[in-house]
């Protein structure tokens, strides 16, 4: 008889990267989203455990796309290469309405300041 190994839970948090693509303030018609760049084997159950758990996010919704990666060519004097990008997901994932800023694009006033100095004193 074959016996059937089940994966049952898998729980790799920290070694799973992700990667904010993008993000997007929360408005008066749409809540909060973020776009992350995850591995292809994570799952949107893994996705939105990972946020909760690590960074404590309430996560609304987890949406997740699957990318294949390019395909290239380099061409050298006698011969040609093929070669190709990593396979990736983006995980689109939507934060309840408790989070209205997510914290991007703050402005610093003293270093507005500095900046408006250095630009000054160029000229």
């Amino acid at each position: 008889m074959f016996s059937r190994i089940s994966r049952g839970f898998r729980m790799f948090m920290p070694t799973m990267p992700m990667t904010l693509v993008s993000a997007r303030n929360a408005t008066e018609t749409h809540a909060a989203t973020a776009i992350f760049r995850v591995l292809p084997k994570m799952t949107k159950h893994e996705v939105k455990e990972y946020l909760t758990k690590l960074y404590d996010l309430p996560v609304a919704k987890v949406r997740t796309m699957n990318y294949m990666g390019k395909r290239k060519r380099a061409t050298g004097k006698r011969k040609v290469m093929y070669y190709k990008y990593r396979d990736f997901k983006k995980a689109v994932v939507t934060f309840d309405d408790s989070i209205q800023d997510l914290g991007l694009g703050a402005r610093i006033p003293e270093l507005e300041e500095l900046e408006q100095q250095q630009e000054q004193d160029k000229y």
